[in-house]
């Protein structure tokens, strides 16, 4: 079973596409983050994808999984999405699996496109195709991993990323993530999709018809990034900058980009193995 978590797309991306190599269902979150005293029942491992924020889980997805029952397999495994790195993530999914009862199987992060445009820019079109094209070929090698039951191997936590995760997340959360900054121009059209999208239902429309922000955002950018005209503002900070949602995965696109990259290097077998790691 693969719960996934996704504000701009990434991680709804990597989990659908380790779902059709797998044949794991997939639950999103997005919605129910919210919710206590779930009960999960799964034969096969489970999987969680969701975004690094600060170098670690979101919180939201932490409390979630402290907050509801997961059992059958007793085993997880964590695909983190990011725009550069992890961090030391994988020292908290391991924290948080031994909370809760369950065998760590490995901790993985997948490079996609970066969305958190309230400090970052989003890459270009041709930028945002190479990064995706080189997360395909990951993401198949962990789903194969992933569907024979191997061990991912250990990340390695620089000391900048140890750092990062311990650190420098706590003070993430406590000066940088807000939502008093959003705002709504005269592009807005009353259309309500930023409502939609809000993952925590943290976004109302007021009797003027423009997006309220309640105080309980987590910075996913979807209401940002998912604005059709793109009205809504952080700040400055993202005045100018190209939004980004990732693409919808098609399906069997992992082994079509397989296929492509064999018949590129003269039609040898280019699909990853899945190897044992202990």
């Amino acid at each position: 079973m693969i719960f996934y978590f996704s504000g701009t797309g990434n991680s709804r991306y990597a989990a659908q596409a380790v779902a059709e190599i797998t044949g794991g269902e997939t639950v999103c979150l997005n919605g129910r983050l919210e919710r206590q005293g779930e009960r999960w029942y799964s034969a096969a491992p489970y999987v969680f994808i969701c975004p690094t924020y600060g170098w670690r889980l979101p919180r939201a997805v932490e409390q979630y999984i402290r907050s509801n029952a997961f059992t059958g397999s007793g085993t997880a495994y964590f695909l983190l999405t990011c725009g550069d790195s992890m961090g030391n993530a994988a020292r908290w999914c391991e924290k948080l699996c031994r909370e809760r009862g369950l065998s760590l199987r490995g901790v993985a992060q997948v490079v996609m496109p970066e969305n958190y445009i309230a400090l970052f820019r989003a890459p270009s079109e041709a930028q945002e195709e190479k990064i995706l094209e080189k997360a395909d070929r990951e993401l198949l090698s962990l789903a194969l991993d992933i569907k024979l039951g191997r061990r991912l191997p250990p990340p390695h936590a620089t000391p900048a990323g140890r750092l990062q995760s311990r650190i420098v997340n706590p003070l993430f959360y406590r000066f940088v993530i807000r939502d008093r900054k959003f705002r709504a121009g005269e592009g807005c059209i009353s259309c309500g999709r930023c409502v939609h999208n809000c993952p925590l239902h943290n976004i109302t429309l007021s009797r003027a018809g423009r997006p309220q922000w309640g105080g309980h955002c987590t910075h996913c950018m979807a209401c940002i990034c998912g604005c059709p005209t793109e009205a809504i503002e952080y700040g400055r900070a993202t005045r100018g900058k190209r939004r980004y949602q990732c693409p919808a995965y098609e399906p069997g696109q992992l082994m079509r980009r397989a296929r492509q990259e064999s018949a590129a290097d003269g039609g040898k077998d280019s699909q990853p193995e899945a190897s044992e790691h202990t």
